[in-house]
């Protein structure tokens, strides 16, 4: 039961805020002020991290937050602070590695016990309404009767979560991350492959498009023919499940089963920005042309679903809607009973039971089914002795009436907040989805985002936002903010061919390492020196779902040293990569994205700069083939750019192709160009 009178989360903006802002717990924003206010009072701080998409969320809110029981005992013992974990990040990345110290587990809602000072000491995910109020109970007796022992507890939890984020910098010679070592560790990876469905074995099952971008670079370095079939069975396994939307497109976060079945309904945008890259590349890579369908289907999902009026995208649609009887349900919207799809495929239900397994195999809960393939659009249409336009015309119809009634249904929340970093990876994946599949509304979509970026979440002074939602309070931004925006800028170049994105891309690296970077220590930090200190400065290096703010950002030295023949970019790009060499060898498979950086810099990599008349003609030719060992630049005039000098023609096309600084002969055929890139 929600209270009459709002709590302070009423004025914020954060759409998952604002679902508690009638909660009767007595809920305080992230703020300066709350902080200042629990260390004056000298009570305990209850910390309640989430997100607007999240289902467990919502389940803890129903049965503990909106009860007016659990509100007494919350408000009369604590101070109850409500963290949107997208707005925060960096308060959410330090209490949950504070969780996974104190419990071995992670996830959300994440709920944390802290002094006053913001010194973690208990922790826990969702937590039933019985056992909540007894564990709050017990801790604030605990507190009143003998807070010496709970000090101590936090004291020592806080420098166990100091020294966990610490890297070591100075690793063995046998740890470096050589080719040799590069191939140790990705054969120790096949043990772990889904040869049926792709991804890893067992559930839930992720998409992590870093590791898959990495392994298909990998594959087509070593001629890995495992590798090979792994990197294909995972697209199709992903593009054939229900994780994949099969009616409008689009990507759900996970799935709970080893099939990619069942999702988690919930919709982020930075999992669909990064899947346009992932299937753009392996359109390019293998080419599929379901794969090329799906990148043209993601963009028009995104725009669609999450598109802002003027050019950004908006962070997530909820996994739970209303149902039926007008109940918020988990995958209401998405779901479908066999008679629904009988009454509206009509004649064509006979074939859609087989193809999208109206059957045991396709079946979720409750007679409702989740849309699943298991064959290709056209290895089905053979079987039936379909040509593959009278399939395609078949399945056009069948989709555009699916999607008029399911548009009749009560739509998921949307999270109409627009966070700097997945918009930043948005860039990225519409630049690839016009590279490598030709699609020129991703290309105009690409610039309207660029602009949005510019206009909307940059700051006065140079730097980044972290988030942009009309009345809010700005954060400045985190690294992974300039690093995803600094990668999609450097993309945008390679295929707008406008300079002024390099230009900018060396602004926001500047700002980035002037506040973010500790003098001696090649890592930088998640969050500013202008930002008030927490109880620790995060250092960022894990590759998972998204990678690392770090290894996105020491790739971006990389090629924006080549770019502008800046040597300390270069070296700082090593530098970094060389600190993490102990962590990568330890735990090879949390560093996916480190792993694709040491391959650049241990493997044949080129720059490619094509100069004359008809620079960009050829540009246009040679990106849309899959050379993930290269950075192309064209120019057919006069540039201003180190890359470019004394490399103009005023009537002859040539390729200069050059490894960290050492050029080769110029080229002038296009297919010679292609063989020796080939051969790294």
């Amino acid at each position: 039961m929600n209270s009459k009178e709002p709590n302070a989360l009423i004025h914020e903006t954060s759409p998952y805020l604002l679902q508690h802002a009638y909660n009767p717990v007595q809920w305080e924003g992230w703020h300066d002020t709350t902080l200042d206010h629990a260390q004056r009072s000298g009570k305990l701080i209850l910390i309640s991290i989430g997100y607007a998409a999240c289902h467990w969320c919502h389940v803890m809110e129903h049965e503990c937050f909106e009860d007016p029981e659990v509100a007494d005992v919350m408000n009369a013992h604590f101070i109850p602070i409500k963290v949107d974990r997208e707005e925060r990040p960096d308060v959410d990345q330090i209490y949950m590695d504070a969780l996974q110290i104190m419990s071995g587990n992670g996830g959300w809602p994440l709920n944390i016990v802290a002094l006053p000072d913001g010194r973690p000491f208990w922790g826990a995910t969702y937590v039933p309404k019985k056992d909540w109020i007894g564990v709050l109970m017990q801790l604030a007796k605990l507190y009143r009767e003998d807070p010496g022992k709970i000090i101590e507890y936090a004291s020592d939890l806080t420098s166990a979560l100091s020294r966990i984020n610490s890297v070591t910098e100075n690793p063995s010679e046998d740890q470096a991350a050589s080719i040799e070592k590069l191939e140790v560790w990705v054969n120790s990876w096949k043990k772990g492959f889904d040869l049926n469905y792709g991804g890893k074995l067992g559930s839930p099952k992720f998409m992590t498009p870093a590791l898959y971008e990495f392994l298909m670079h990998w594959e087509t370095h070593k001629k890995d023919q495992e590798v090979e079939q792994h990197v294909r069975t995972t697209l199709e396994g992903m593009a054939y499940g229900g994780i994949y939307d099969q009616i409008g497109g689009g990507f759900s976060r996970y799935s709970v089963d080893p099939r990619w079945h069942i999702p988690h309904f919930e919709k982020m945008l930075y999992d669909n920005a990064q899947l346009l890259s992932l299937y753009a590349s392996g359109y390019a890579r293998f080419g599929d042309p379901e794969f090329k369908e799906i990148v043209r289907q993601t963009v028009r999902f995104m725009v669609r679903e999450l598109g802002h009026p003027e050019g950004g995208f908006y962070a997530s649609l909820d996994a739970d809607s209303l149902d039926e009887a007008g109940d918020l349900e988990e995958g209401a919207f998405y779901t479908w009973s066999e008679q629904e799809l009988r009454d509206i495929c009509k004649e064509d239900f006979s074939w859609v039971k087989e193809y999208y397994n109206i059957n045991d195999f396709g079946h979720w809960e409750k007679g409702r089914y989740v849309l699943v393939r298991k064959t290709s659009e056209l290895e089905f249409a053979g079987k039936r002795d379909w040509e593959p336009e009278e399939m395609h015309q078949k399945l056009s119809r069948v989709k555009e009436s699916l999607m008029a009634y399911r548009e009749l249904r009560p739509r998921p929340r949307l999270d109409d907040k627009l966070i700097t970093s997945w918009n930043g990876l948005a860039l990225s994946g519409l630049c690839d989805a016009y590279r490598y599949c030709g699609l020129d509304d991703a290309l105009e979509r690409a610039q309207k985002l660029a602009a949005f970026i510019e206009n909307n979440l940059t700051t006065p002074d140079g730097g980044l936002l972290h988030s942009f939602k009309a009345g809010g309070v700005p954060v400045n931004g985190y690294l992974e903010d300039f690093a995803a925006v600094i990668q999609g800028y450097i993309k945008l170049y390679s295929v707008s061919r406008d300079g002024y994105w390099m230009d900018r891309a060396k602004i926001l690296s500047e700002y980035a390492l002037k506040f973010y970077s500790d003098p001696e220590k090649p890592l930088l930090y998640f969050s500013s020196s202008k930002d008030r200190a927490l109880i620790r400065r995060t250092v960022e290096v894990n590759d998972s779902v998204i990678p690392s703010s770090n290894s996105v950002m020491a790739k971006n030295l990389m090629l924006l040293g080549a770019f502008f023949s800046e040597t300390v970019y270069m070296e700082r790009a090593s530098s970094m990569l060389e600190s993490m060499a102990g962590a990568m060898d330890r735990y090879p498979g949390q560093y996916s994205n480190w792993i694709h950086l040491a391959l650049w810099l241990k493997a044949p990599f080129f720059e490619v700069v094509i100069t004359g008349p008809e620079a960009f003609d050829r540009l246009e030719l040679l990106q849309s083939h899959y050379l993930p060992n290269t950075f192309l630049a064209a120019s057919e005039n006069k540039s201003p750019y180190p890359l470019f000098r004394q490399r103009e023609h005023q009537t002859e096309t040539r390729f200069f192709l050059c490894r960290r600084g050492s050029c080769m002969q110029p080229l002038t055929s296009l297919e010679a160009v292609r063989s020796e890139l080939q051969k790294g």
